[in-house]
């Protein structure tokens, strides 16, 4: 089962995934505010709640996983070199790695994971706020402007109500 997000009011229709082609377009109407609103499957199934693996080289670097809440579903965000802008989704904002939620709490450009190769040539994964309204948590502790932390596989980072893990590859 996945969820939607209508457009205009936020709320969200379920729909059973299986019963359609992968890259079908599908059209719903939201029972909040009957919205007309479409969307395309994605090209490639996932089996059961695996997300798909991106065909890039992000896949070896790593994800973020979004915990779904109240706020939000499940999310799978895959990482790429170099600053990647976590914040809130918001038509028209200038971030590469936004979140899918109605989080009032989530800043449109909340924190920064910078992914780099270090001097030996390992994955450096460092984490700071962006500066945000709300402040970004590592491991329940604030991140003040200037501090930059370094991540591991399984990192807890909060933004609002949102709890991030920071997923890594076998490699690293």
């Amino acid at each position: 089962m996945k969820k939607v997000r209508c457009p205009k009011c936020n709320s969200y229709t379920v729909f059973d995934e299986t019963r359609y082609q992968p890259g079908q377009r599908l059209v719903f109407v939201c029972a909040e505010c009957n919205k007309q609103f479409a969307i395309k499957l994605p090209e490639q199934v996932a089996k059961g709640r695996e997300p798909l693996a991106p065909c890039t080289d992000s896949s070896e670097i790593g994800t973020v996983i979004v915990v779904e809440n109240a706020f939000h579903y499940r999310q799978e965000i895959p990482l790429e070199m170099g600053d990647n802008v976590f914040g809130r989704y918001v038509h028209g904002t200038n971030i590469n790695k936004p979140i899918e939620t109605v989080d009032p709490s989530v800043d449109t450009r909340h924190c920064i994971i910078r992914v780099q190769r270090g001097k030996d040539g390992q994955l450096q994964y460092i984490l700071r706020d962006a500066p945000s309204g709300t402040g970004t948590f590592y491991m329940n502790e604030i991140l003040r402007d200037q501090d930059r932390i370094r991540l591991s596989d399984g990192s807890i980072i909060t933004i609002g109500a949102t709890t991030l893990i920071l997923k890594l590859t076998s490699e690293e």
